[in-house]
C-alpha cells in the first residue's frame, strides 16, 4: 500500500461550519426579536428570542475561539516554513561564497569544494522523489546521473537505496525514511530533514513514529544550538578570535533576536579584536614593504569588515596596493 488518504475533517472546515451555525442562529434570533416588537400578539416570543440570542452569542464565541486557534496553528506553521526558507537561503549564500573563493583556485580545488554540496543536493533530489513514491521520476534522474562518470558511485548507491525502499513493507518504508532523516539531522542539514519529515507525514500521517519527528527535529536543533553556545563561550574566554568568529557565523542561523542581543556585547569585542589584529598585520606588512602580504591583509579587512573606517581607508588605496604588489612580484627573481 503506497499511500493513505486521511478522512479526518480539516480543522478550518469545522471552524467554518461553526461560523455558519452562528450566522443562522443570529439571523433567526434577530427575526424573532423584531417580530416580538412589531406584533403585540407575538410578544410571547420576546423571552425565547432573548434566550436564542444569548445561545447564539455563545456559539459565536466558540466559533471565534476555533478560528483563533486555527490562526495560531497556521501562524506557527508559517513561521516554521520561513525558518526552513531562511536556512535554505543561508546554505545557498554559503555556496555562493565558496564559488567566489573558488575563482582564484585550481580546478582540482574547485572540485573538492563543490563535491560534498553537489552530492548532498543530488541525493536529496533523488530520495525525495523515491519517498514521495514518484519512482518513475527517480529512475529518470538516476538514468541521467549514470551518463556522467563522476556520478557513477553515488548513482549506484542511490539506485540500491531506491530498490530497497520499493521492496520494503509499509513499516519498513517508514523506518527507512526516519533513518535517513536521522542521518540528515546528525549532519545538521535541518532544511533537508524538515522536507523529508513533511513528505513522511504526508504519506504516513497515521504513524506515531512519523508524528514524533517534527518534535525530534526541533529538539536536535536546540541541542546543537546549546553546543554552539558552549563552544562560543569557551572560545571567547580563551580569546580564540578566529574560532569565535567561525562559531558565531554558524550560530547566527539559530539565534532568536533576544539571544542575538544578549551576545551583542561579546560579539562586538571579538570583532574589534579581529579587526585590530588584521590592522596590525596590515601595518607590519606595509612597514616591511611586503606589498603582497599587505594586499592580502587589506582584502581581508575590506571583505570581513566592509563598514569599518579602516576598510574605507584601505579601499581608497587598493589600486596603489595592487600596483605595488604587481611590481614587487615582477621584481622578484624566479627560481
Amino acid at each position: 500500500m503506497d499511500f493513505i488518504l486521511s478522512t479526518k475533517q480539516p480543522a478550518h472546515r469545522k471552524g467554518f461550519l461553526w461560523l455558519l451555525i452562528f450566522i443562522s442562529l443570529f439571523i433567526i434570533s434577530l427575526l424573532c426579536y423584531a417580530a416580538s416588537q412589531i406584533f403585540e400578539l407575538l410578544s410571547f416570543l420576546l423571552f425565547p428570542s432573548v434566550l436564542l440570542f444569548l445561545s447564539t452569542a455563545g456559539v459565536g464565541v466558540i466559533a471565534t475561539l476555533l478560528y483563533l486557534n486555527e490562526f495560531t496553528i497556521c501562524l506557527h506553521s508559517t513561521i516554521e516554513k520561513m525558518d526552513q526558507i531562511l536556512e535554505s537561503l543561508g546554505r545557498h549564500q554559503t555556496l555562493l561564497l565558496k564559488i567566489s573563493q573558488a575563482v582564484r583556485v585550481s580546478d582540482r580545488a574547485k572540485e573538492i569544494i563543490f563535491r560534498d554540496a553537489e552530492q548532498i543536493d543530488l541525493s536529496e533530489a533523488v530520495l525525495s522523489k523515491v519517498h514521495q513514491h514518484d519512482f518513475e521520476a527517480a529512475e529518470a534522474m538516476l538514468d541521467e546521473m549514470a551518463k556522467e562518470p563522476r556520478y557513477k558511485e553515488i548513482e549506484a548507491r542511490l539506485r540500491q537505496m531506491a530498490a530497497k525502499y520499493r521492496k520494503a513493507t509499509e513499516e519498513g518504508r517508514i523506518n527507512q525514511i526516519i533513518s535517513h532523516i536521522n542521518e540528515l539531522m546528525d549532519r545538521h542539514l535541518w532544511a533537508q530533514a524538515a522536507a523529508q519529515i513533511e513528505n513522511l507525514l504526508t504519506l504516513f500521517s497515521f504513524s506515531e513514529k512519523a508524528r514524533q519527528m517534527p518534535a525530534k527535529l526541533q529538539e536536535k536543533k536546540n541541542e546543537y544550538k546549546r553546543k554552539l553556545l558552549a563552544e562560543w563561550d569557551k572560545a571567547v574566554k580563551n580569546k580564540e578570535t578566529d574560532r569565535s568568529l567561525e562559531i558565531l557565523k554558524e550560530l547566527d542561523a539559530y539565534l532568536t533576536p533576544a539571544e542575538a542581543l544578549a551576545l551583542q556585547e561579546s560579539a562586538s569585542t571579538v570583532f574589534k579584536t579581529k579587526l585590530h589584529n588584521l590592522g596590525v598585520e596590515f601595518q607590519m606588512a606595509v612597514t616591511e614593504k611586503n606589498w603582497e602580504a599587505a594586499l592580502q591583509a587589506g582584502r581581508k579587512i575590506v571583505n570581513q569588515f566592509p563598514n569599518s573606517r579602516m576598510a574605507a581607508e584601505i579601499r581608497s588605496k587598493m589600486d596603489v596596493l595592487q600596483e605595488l604588489a604587481r611590481q614587487s612580484a615582477s621584481a622578484t627573481p624566479t627560481s
